[in-house]
């Protein structure tokens, strides 16, 4: 059984259908207990500045009710910085998006942008905070990325995800080298976006030391159909495969 690979539930399209009606249904502060209470073994939220989603003030809302582990992602705009440092989660993910992304689409360069990130992430880890970079799946990054101080790297798995079916082991190569890479670096592996019940097992089988998964879209999807806590369950069960 993989002991180390962890569930982390991103749950901001629950707060999506929320703000689509008004209200508080569905509850994101029960939904991130239930998701806990189901398997998961952290609760990942992406608070943008618009709030399309998860809001600031849910953030505070759900950090005391956490029991497993809180991962916070986003870009480190000045609002973003003070919600962490006040929050102080376990880890937070810096993710370089624009302020109007549908969603992440592109990792930080590392080495263009050194110096900006070394002065964030000493800011977050002056708080005991373990920081992710979100990087795309490329050696020189994962380096960067330990220039930078960082604690974990976090793959962007879209492409991985895009090109799973027509072929898994071109799919993952470059992932291999740049998790390699990382953990030659001393990072840990975090992983995330358009993982699935069809390709997150292979890419775990293939990368057994990925510290963590950070899934949501997909899990809410299965969710209409399966429940949220078979779904859970479901997914663990593509982790748990050693």
């Amino acid at each position: 059984m993989n002991a180390m690979t962890r569930l982390s539930v991103n749950i901001n399209k629950i707060a999506t259908i929320r703000n689509s009606r008004g209200g508080n249904m569905p509850d994101v502060e029960k939904a991130a207990r239930d998701c806990e209470t189901f398997g998961a073994e952290g609760i990942t939220v992406h608070p943008r500045p618009d709030e399309r989603h998860i809001r600031y003030s849910d953030v505070r809302a759900i950090r005391p009710g956490v029991k497993t582990e809180f991962n916070i992602e986003g870009n480190p705009i000045p609002s973003f910085v003070d919600l962490v440092m006040e929050v102080v989660p376990d880890q937070v993910t810096l993710v370089p998006d624009a302020h109007d992304a549908i969603t992440s689409n592109a990792g930080w360069d590392t080495v263009a942008n050194q110096e900006f990130l070394t002065e964030v992430v000493a800011t977050f880890k002056s708080k005991g905070i373990r920081t992710s970079i979100f990087i795309d799946p490329v050696p020189a990054m994962a380096e960067g990325a330990a220039r930078c101080g960082a604690d974990r790297i976090e793959l962007y798995t879209a492409a991985y995800a895009a090109g799973y079916h027509s072929g898994p082991a071109e799919a993952v190569r470059d992932y291999l080298l740049a998790a390699s890479a990382a953990r030659d670096a001393g990072l840990g592996v975090n992983a995330g976006h358009d993982l699935n019940l069809d390709n997150l097992e292979y890419f775990i089988r293939t990368i057994p030391w990925t510290a963590e998964v950070s899934i949501g879209h997909a899990i809410i999807c299965d969710a209409l159909y399966m429940g949220l806590e078979k779904t859970i369950q479901a997914y663990l069960s593509k982790i748990k495969i050693f």
